[in-house]
């Protein structure tokens, strides 16, 4: 297994970019992909779900106009939960990953899109149901007609990895990981990532830290202050630069649609915190002394 290595370190995620947030028009959603590309910035994080299975379709139309070569970018989407809303029938919030609907959902995204291909495409969630089996064969034919060119999950555990592997190799896994939620620092998930060269993406990066005033951010705000003016960084780089100083070479999904955070994020990938602040923001974090 080896681990994709063509994805921008900082990945921009679009959630927010439909009705689920900004309602960015048409022009606007050009105007930022070409300002993410201008960073740097290449690849681009969906999920069928996003924008009650809106957003894709309008990132897709906004591609189609921008005069943006399929070759400048990565796209990556995600399938699996089934969300109760106009668009869909569903009666309950439930997960469904038959050989058919994962074919036809990554159909429906490459449609979307307006993309032959997807550079990545991943299982959203883990369901108590997933059988390795049905999950494979719709992989591998994704696979075989060029539909998709790489295969992962996200917000699995390592034995529920370990289970699709039975059947289909697994080559990234998109989690929840910040400074305030660090929890797959120890519960094994970014170790799996690391010793199986997965590649490894971290949704919420920032975590709590700009969203909540609690006794956990306020530590961590008076510890960055010195840090602020010693590597001449803002609050947010430090908070991303933390999680990429993990050997799992963690990719920050960016959700902002802010130009000047999206500047940001990029910067930090150049700050090369030292040892000792590291584990004084997890201490702060924490709240005591690493055992």
């Amino acid at each position: 297994m080896k681990r994709p290595s063509k994805y921008s370190r900082i990945i921009a995620g679009t959630m927010t970019w439909g009705s689920w947030g900004k309602q960015l028009s048409r022009s606007e959603m050009i105007s930022l992909m070409k300002y993410c590309l201008e960073q740097g910035i290449t690849s681009f994080d969906h999920a069928d779900i996003y924008g009650a299975y809106g957003n894709e379709e309008e990132f897709g139309k906004a591609f189609s106009e921008s005069g943006i070569g399929r070759e400048e970018i990565e796209l990556i989407s995600k399938c699996g939960i089934q969300y109760v809303c106009e668009t869909r029938d569903n009666v309950t919030k439930h997960y469904n990953y038959s050989t058919d609907y994962i074919i036809w959902s990554a159909e429906r995204s490459l449609e979307k899109l307006h993309t032959e291909y997807l550079d990545l495409f991943l299982l959203h969630r883990p369901s108590p149901l997933m059988d390795p089996e049905p999950i494979a064969k719709a992989i591998e034919q994704l696979m075989s007609s060029g539909k998709i060119r790489s295969f992962g999950v996200s917000n699995f555990t390592p034995s529920q990895i370990a289970m699709l592997e039975t059947a289909v190799p697994v080559g990234a896994n998109q989690v929840e990981c910040s400074l305030t939620a660090e929890g797959v620092m120890y519960d094994g998930t970014l170790d799996d990532c690391i010793a199986r060269k997965r590649m490894t993406m971290a949704w919420s990066p920032l975590g709590t830290y700009f969203k909540e005033d609690s006794d956990r951010t306020r530590r961590i705000r008076e510890v960055m202050i010195p840090f602020m003016e010693k590597y001449q960084a803002s609050e947010d780089q430090l908070i991303l630069a933390w999680l990429m100083k993990h050997p799992a070479h963690i990719h920050p999904v960016v959700g902002t649609t802010n130009k000047a955070r999206l500047t940001d994020g990029m910067k930090a990938t150049k700050i090369n915190m030292e040892l000792e602040d590291w584990f004084t923001l997890l201490t702060a974090s924490q709240g005591h002394k690493v055992p």
